[in-house]
């Protein structure tokens, strides 16, 4: 009796695994009956007359054997083959020859080897189902975010283990610089690739890929989350410095405002996952000369000429303006070529051609705010970038009224004007 219980005690055990590991039933099902098929066709040399009926439920298996009935005497495969007396002994007294007798056989009454051959059939399956559903779950999970315990730290990485012990590799070269993992710290990271070469799931993830920061977005700031904001942009140097240009559908939302929140509450938690990698939070338009002024920031733009067909932009700005424009080791104006995919080259405007032009944000008294953002818009910052314009550029790329941008040149030639006459006084006094 002992040895009957065996295999149901296995299906139930394989229940058990079920349970844990998440596998459907109808998976449940098709592999315990493809591990007993496989077992019975190397004892009975086919399994095409065996119908093996899995009941996961009770945890029991029933297996039939269908055997053609043939004279007495004259069995010649007893695999398929059963004689007429054979068969009317077995609860079958009505059958005839050439009709097709079922018995159910027992797997235990095989032996312990049988069973024990079933086992390892039955696991080396699992197994690969694990990694299948392994690779499965991660290939949808690529580009999330994903938390993991640090197990073990190498020279070239690091193993880290999820919720469920699936390992999760973070190579050196996707850590950001000043990275140190203890054992059992619990480490953030995007899903950057996954794969299964040899039916062997390998999960990498990163800390450096610019999906990294725009999930930590996504995370900190619920209106990126709920699509209120869209992430527009993003360039990023691992460990020193980010740029990220943001969009808001809503008028009434400030993108920026939003993403850095109160007394900068949100991305102070984003810049210390990222080791104090500084964040440069920004406003993009689709006016390819406002957001090269914007990327550039802190720096202030003078002029700019761009070449569309190049993607190349001229940047001039204020001597004391340049080395803010470049930033410390190159940094911000490599991230602004980076995140407006124009090459920047920058220029030093003399102290004297700046001295003589004013910031348009100067004239509010005299020309309307939002005319003065139009202009921006465009690239005209200055009153001589506006003056040095073509009219009907003023117009048509400004989107303005004829007598508004007429009123604009009236206003900014009165005040040189205005200069040049109070210059040519005091050289007729002098």
């Amino acid at each position: 009796m002992a040895k009957k219980e065996e295999a149901p005690n296995m299906v139930e055990r394989f229940a058990e695994f079920k349970e844990l590991k998440n596998i459907d039933k109808t998976t449940m099902v098709s592999v315990l009956e493809e591990s007993f098929r496989n077992v019975l066709a190397k004892m009975f040399g086919t399994d095409e007359n065996l119908d093996v009926i899995m009941n996961p439920d009770k945890g029991d298996v029933q297996i039939l054997q269908n055997l053609e009935v043939v004279p007495d005497g004259e069995v010649k495969d007893p695999n398929l083959e059963i004689s007429l007396s054979d068969a009317r002994a077995d609860e079958d007294p009505d059958v005839e020859i050439g009709e097709e007798h079922t018995k159910e056989i027992f797997f235990e009454d095989f032996g312990r080897r049988a069973i024990l051959n079933l086992r390892q059939t039955l696991q080396s399956k699992i197994l690969d189902l694990q990694k299948e559903a392994i690779y499965a779950k991660y290939k949808e999970l690529e580009g999330k975010l994903v938390s993991g315990e640090v197990y073990q730290t190498w020279s070239r990485e690091t193993l880290l283990l999820d919720d469920d012990k699936n390992e999760l590799l973070l190579p050196k070269s996707e850590a950001i610089p000043g990275d140190f993992f203890r054992k059992g710290e619990t480490v953030l990271a995007v899903i950057s690739n996954v794969d299964n070469k040899n039916n062997n799931p390998k999960i990498t993830v990163s800390r450096v890929s610019d999906l990294f920061l725009r999930r930590l977005f996504e995370r900190e700031v619920p209106e990126i989350h709920d699509g209120l904001i869209t992430i527009r942009a993003v360039a990023r140097i691992p460990g020193e410095r980010a740029k990220i240009a943001v969009e808001s559908y809503d008028d009434r939302i400030d993108p920026v405002g939003a993403c850095v929140g109160v007394k900068g509450s949100r991305i102070h938690g984003i810049v210390r996952e990222l080791r104090n990698e500084n964040i440069d939070v920004i406003n993009y338009t689709n006016n390819p000369s406002l957001f090269i002024q914007r990327a550039l920031s802190p720096a202030k733009v003078s002029s700019i000429h761009i070449d569309e067909a190049e993607k190349k932009a001229e940047v001039f700005l204020h001597p004391d303006e340049v080395s803010l424009a470049i930033g410390k080791g190159g940094l911000n104006i490599k991230l602004a070529s980076m995140l407006t995919g124009y090459v920047i080259d920058v220029y030093r405007e003399s102290a004297e051609t700046f001295d003589e032009d004013i910031y348009l944000d100067e004239f509010k008294d005299e020309i309307d705010g939002w005319v003065i953002d139009a202009l921006k818009e465009i690239g005209c910052v200055t009153a001589k970038n506006v003056l040095n314009t073509p009219r009907q550029d003023l117009i048509d790329k400004a989107d303005l009224e004829e007598d508004t941008v007429d009123n604009v040149i009236k206003v900014l030639k009165a005040e040189f004007e205005d200069e040049d006459d109070d210059e040519s006084q005091v050289e007729e006094e002098g």
